[in-house]
């Protein structure tokens, strides 16, 4: 559904894109003269890289030249990252990543790039809404009476996560901590897993993302308990935030983002974000993500660069408070 979605999307961006084009470079613009390479940190087929094959074929219309996808998943998320930022600072390589590029600062020892400095922030693409959920078996229908189990029996309840330093890893720790409650972790090898023994009963509670479980929020296999954004999510109004439940200040967002390699002309990491921002703010782009509880920003370079700075620091805490190690 979500493949179908996206595809009907570019359909419908492709017009916008012809139309675009004959304006797209003012006087004297050289870039792009070649193909331009997005990078992906996940392996094809997700939602990230459906999103960047989008954005691919719009502005591969709109700038006439290729603009290819090269998926380059390994290491947490890093090793693409890290493509990145040894590739020239020409505006020909564009990394297309998500939250684990915020989270990666405070969770390896050692990187092979340095997060802030070799990177300029093209835009934030999106924001991608979580929800908590539990089992149906688990006596506890919002956060608090989830909180109150808790309490009554601290450490029985577990919850499941896609490994050691994963969004839903920390954001549960994260909560764990704000609530003053106590939670067994059990990671698994991927978010598939985790949530199949969540629909199991096996564990109780597990905290990812709105679109990837509301399918079987939708056929009960799973109960909602709250979003963990400040404002309700569309796609589930009647579930209300933390916030709103008794967990003050509990904000925790995924996002997808784009960046260059630190040193690219500002001219031409401008005209992407405009180009990018472009598309994503046609209603079928933005319709496209919304269906699966994501909201589109595609703001500023200095914007995203100040986002990232906040962020870094967020899951810099969350990984220290969860004590959070990988191999």
């Amino acid at each position: 559904m979500k493949r179908r979605r996206l595809l009907l999307a570019a359909a419908a961006l492709g017009g916008a894109a012809i139309a675009h084009a004959q304006s797209a470079a003012p006087a004297g613009t050289e870039w792009p003269r070649r193909p331009v390479r997005f990078v992906v940190v996940y392996p094809p087929g997700g939602g990230i890289d459906l999103i960047a094959r989008n954005l691919a074929q719009q502005l591969s219309e709109l700038w006439r030249v290729p603009v290819v996808v090269e998926n380059r998943p390994g290491a947490g998320t890093t090793l693409g990252a890290g493509v990145v930022a040894k590739a020239p600072a020409d505006g020909y390589t564009v990394l297309m990543t998500d939250v684990s590029f915020a989270i990666a600062p405070g969770l390896y020892k050692s990187l092979p790039y340095d997060t802030l400095r070799d990177f300029a922030p093209i835009t934030l693409l999106n924001t991608v809404d979580d929800i908590l959920v539990v089992n149906p078996s688990v006596p506890a229908n919002n956060v608090r009476e989830l909180i109150a189990l808790a309490k009554a029996k601290p450490g029985a309840l577990m919850y499941a996560s896609a490994g050691n330093g994963t969004l839903n890893h920390l954001a549960p720790e994260m909560f764990k901590k704000a609530a003053g409650i106590e939670m067994a972790h059990v990671p698994y090898k991927g978010a598939l897993a985790a949530l199949a023994d969540v629909m199991a009963g096996q564990v109780q509670v597990y905290l990812g993302a709105l679109g990837s479980v509301v399918p079987q929020i939708k056929a009960g296999r799973l109960k909602p308990i709250a979003v963990t954004g400040t404002r309700r999510s569309p796609v589930l109004p009647e579930v209300p935030t933390a916030i709103e439940s008794g967990v003050p200040g509990y904000d925790v967002s995924a996002w997808y983002g784009l960046l260059a390699p630190a040193g690219t002309p500002d001219a031409i990491v401008a005209k992407i974000q405009r180009d990018v921002a472009r598309f994503a703010r046609e209603p079928a782009f933005r319709q496209s993500l919304a269906a699966d509880g994501n909201e589109v920003v595609a703001g500023t370079p200095a914007e995203f660069a100040r986002f990232l700075e906040s962020d870094i620091a967020k899951w810099r805490k969350a990984v220290a408070d969860a004590g959070a190690k990988v191999d």
